[in-house]
């Protein structure tokens, strides 16, 4: 059996390793010795070997791996109207187990009044579309609160935006004329993926923010009425989820901390379907905030699986795990998936082609276990 909406039983983030013949083709393209045309046909090539990964292994939400940008956020936030690249010496300290690595962004900077010129990843939507055989085209992009979370007041022009409001109020608008676009392209399945909801969860992060001159404890009830903004008239028969994360750039992470801070606006003020999780380490604390979850039709798909390292995880410790969530929150209410995608920027994660089947494979085969449908 298949559940009739997302999010699905077994379901997965969104972002899937890219082949090495894409990343050579990326190269030769920046490099001028690639035609635009040329690199299109291979990442449609790519794009239709990832769409047959996930319908071989089972999968019902399926995307594109992201496999035409470069990161999973900065190549739609570039292309809204107002916003332009600037350099940066700024470094993201990310971790691992065997250290830490520095990561350099650029960085965005907002030079004139928000708009959409036009519809974003209008035409990689419609490529998913056509070339899914069976299952549902589902569409990642960052959430509104990523336009604002790294660069604060500091990243927006105030002789554009002297109030913030404003600025707020645009970001929304766009967001939501994005969402309009996105239905009538005939998308029924869309993620924002969020970080900041999860990072403000670390004590760190919330001093960041109070060194932008933000209120660090009420910053995630800010993003979530941006975000609700965004969707209120959200097209008849869209599901639209939420996925928070600490950081994913090649298999390290950012922050650390439990859901309690953000947990209940998170569930009942966000007007989202489904909350996709990290629970796959001690970093991201116990299930308890799930019971902060409100009865309905509301879903929490849970992140039990990494993406970080290729071993496979046990079935049935999964399976402990999932029933120890279900104490908290219905397990009608219970999804599972991997805690985040297995490549978030073009490098992707230290996991092999095999070890990323493994692990979907696995995740269908729990779920069909755990709630006899997909």
């Amino acid at each position: 059996m298949t559940t009739t909406r997302p999010p699905f039983r077994a379901d997965h983030v969104g972002s899937l390793l890219r082949p090495a013949y894409l990343a050579e083709a990326r190269e030769a393209f920046a490099a001028g010795t690639l035609p635009a045309d040329a690199y299109v046909e291979v990442q449609n090539r790519a794009v239709r070997e990832i769409i047959a990964l996930q319908e071989d292994v089972g999968l019902i939400g399926i995307t594109d791996g992201e496999a035409r940008r470069d990161t999973w956020h900065m190549d739609y936030i570039y292309q809204i109207g107002g916003i332009s690249k600037r350099e940066t010496d700024m470094k993201v300290r990310f971790h691992n187990a065997g250290g830490d690595i520095e990561w350099t962004p650029a960085k965005l900077h907002v030079t004139d009044k928000l708009n959409l010129p036009s519809t974003i990843f209008a035409d990689a939507f419609t490529f998913l579309k056509e070339n899914v055989s069976r299952g549902v085209p589902k569409l990642t992009i960052p959430s509104p609160s990523m336009v604002h979370y790294r660069g604060g007041r500091e990243a927006v022009d105030a002789a554009v935006y002297p109030d913030l409001e404003a600025f707020y109020a645009d970001l929304s608008a766009v967001y939501a004329e994005e969402i309009a676009g996105l239905g009538a392209l005939g998308c029924t399945y869309l993620q924002l993926d969020d970080t900041s909801l999860a990072y403000l969860n670390d004590p760190a992060q919330r001093a960041m923010i109070a060194a932008q001159g933000e209120d660090a404890d009420t910053q995630h009830e800010t993003y979530i009425r941006i975000i609700n903004d965004a969707v209120r008239n959200r097209p008849a028969g869209m599901t639209i989820t939420t996925h928070l994360c600490r950081g994913n750039f090649r298999s390290s992470w950012v922050a650390s901390g439990s859901y309690d801070h953000v947990a209940d606006a998170l569930f009942n003020t966000l007007d989202v379907d489904g909350y996709f999780l990290e629970f796959d380490d001690e970093r991201s604390g116990g299930f308890e905030p799930l019971r902060l979850l409100p009865k309905g039709e509301k879903r929490v798909v849970l992140g039990l699986l990494t993406t970080k390292h290729g071993e496979l995880e046990d079935a049935d410790t999964i399976k402990r795990r999932i029933d120890a969530a279900a104490k908290f929150a219905p397990m009608e209410q219970l999804c599972l998936s991997a805690q985040c995608g297995f490549s978030s920027t073009k490098e992707g994660n230290d996991v092999t082609p095999d070890q990323q089947r493994a692990k979907l494979e696995l995740i269908v085969e729990i779920a069909q276990d755990m709630w006899g449908e997909l």
